[in-house]
């Protein structure tokens, strides 16, 4: 049976089709059973991944991960000595390969589409999907995901499917994720740099990725927050392919805690420790939005999105996304009360860490404090320098952290006396 499936970002919809897929496969050699099409590189390395950890144990089962930016003779060797039975890729290399007649598709028995929504709007991408599609048989099924299927793209899905079964989130409201907090913070342009200083020494935070609207502006932040010792990196499109899934896998492995990146990160992307999403730029539609702070808060976990909004534009678009999702996104203030909040413990048995995250290393990190702009520091001798983290248990208590009541690593308690991290303890 086919499927149009919708659901709310960072509820498993990938488990779904990979877990599904696996169970029916039947692996042949040199047969490709299964193909897997997504928008970006970054997603398809990441559906990949999760096909070979959920396939440890089927020995016989192979996957392929194949997308623009490497080598094609790399793709033609991998499929000639040692062929998947499970393809995961981009359009536009599938098609190369396809038409080249070093891809041959003719025994594919299931056809996926994540983000299909994202795909098909975009016209010379629904055209290679298109060509791709012929080439499969007739009698597979079509499984098409995605947490945004507007009503107008929906007959656009219809037609690659037979009479499909559709899965719909019809009531808008519901496609928030309960346990986020949303916030806006109303500022200059010119505010920005400092003001995110500000957040990201205050806050207490596992993750955090910052959206930005261009790629000159995020490869500029990035320069300007490891001048404030905020070690971050910065995945952009103009990257090569191989700088990208290097920087991708050390945010990915908790190598790095701040990521600076343009909506190529905004959809799909699964980093389960991500817990503050920060909108440099406001998105302009309420699709991105959406998508955009579903990093934060997968899986009913806690977490926190703050938007900068600096222009008549992006007002208009926030009160656009407010009454989409009849959501109220007030304005961030010096203090919140977390016992109000979704997913938040009684008082008398706090939430660990380990409830709702992967466990950290033993001594929480933060980035080293600058309260000053980088060209008006002077970093006296001692202090560490740019890029360096130190051990928050080796400096004095931070009672701005505790003030804001911002405590995103799963503690519900706010009346602890002691030293911050002792309540994660």
């Amino acid at each position: 049976m086919d499927i149009i499936c919708q659901a709310k970002s960072g509820m498993g919809k990938t488990a779904v089709f990979v877990l599904a897929t696996l169970h029916q496969i039947e692996p042949v050699d040199g047969q490709i059973s299964v193909v897997v099409m997504c928008h970006t590189r970054e997603l398809a390395f990441q559906i990949a991944h999760e096909y070979e950890r959920f396939s440890k144990y089927l020995v016989d089962v192979k996957t392929g991960v194949f997308y623009g930016g490497v080598p094609i003779s790399q793709n033609r060797e991998a499929l000639k000595n040692n062929p998947p039975h499970i393809l995961v890729g981009t359009p536009g290399r599938i098609l190369g390969l396809l038409r080249e007649k070093t891809l041959k598709l003719d025994k594919v028995k299931h056809f996926v589409m994540d983000e299909c929504d994202k795909m098909l709007e975009a016209i010379d991408m629904r055209r290679d999907i298109q060509e791709i599609f012929k080439a499969t048989p007739h009698d597979k099924q079509v499984m098409m995901f995605s947490a945004t299927l507007s009503k107008e793209i929906r007959p656009v899905c219809r037609k690659f499917c037979q009479d499909p079964m559709e899965i719909y989130v019809d009531d808008e409201t519901k496609l928030t994720l309960h346990g986020l907090q949303q916030y806006y913070i109303k500022l200059e342009e010119s505010e920005k740099n400092r003001k995110l200083n500000d957040l990201l020494d205050a806050l207490e935070f596992n993750q955090v990725v910052i959206f930005v609207s261009k790629k000159n502006r995020g490869r500029e932040l990035n320069r300007l927050l490891n001048e404030c010792n905020f070690p971050s990196i910065c995945i952009t499109a103009d990257l090569s392919q191989e700088e990208r899934i290097k920087r991708y896998k050390s945010f990915k492995d908790f190598q790095k805690r701040i990521l600076v990146t343009t909506d190529l990160f905004g959809r799909g992307m699964d980093i389960e420790r991500v817990n503050i999403v920060v909108n440099y730029d406001f998105p302009n539609d309420s699709d991105q939005y959406l998508h955009r702070v579903g990093r934060a808060g997968r899986f009913g976990t806690k977490g926190l999105s703050i938007s900068f909004i600096s222009s008549e534009e992006d007002t208009e678009m926030l009160a656009k996304v407010q009454s989409r999702f009849e959501v109220n996104i007030p304005e961030l203030p010096d203090q919140i009360d977390i016992s109000t909040t979704p997913f938040s413990a009684p008082p008398s048995s706090p939430a660990r860490v380990s409830d709702v995250v992967p466990p950290l290393p033993p001594s929480p990190l933060v980035a080293s404090r600058s309260r000053e702009p980088s060209w008006e520091r002077r970093r006296p001798s001692g202090a560490p320098a740019p890029g360096c983290w130190r051990s928050r248990s080796r400096g004095p208590p931070r009672s701005h952290v505790r003030r804001l009541g911002l405590d995103l690593l799963g503690t519900a308690s706010l009346s602890w006396t002691g030293p911050p991290w002792a309540s994660v303890a």
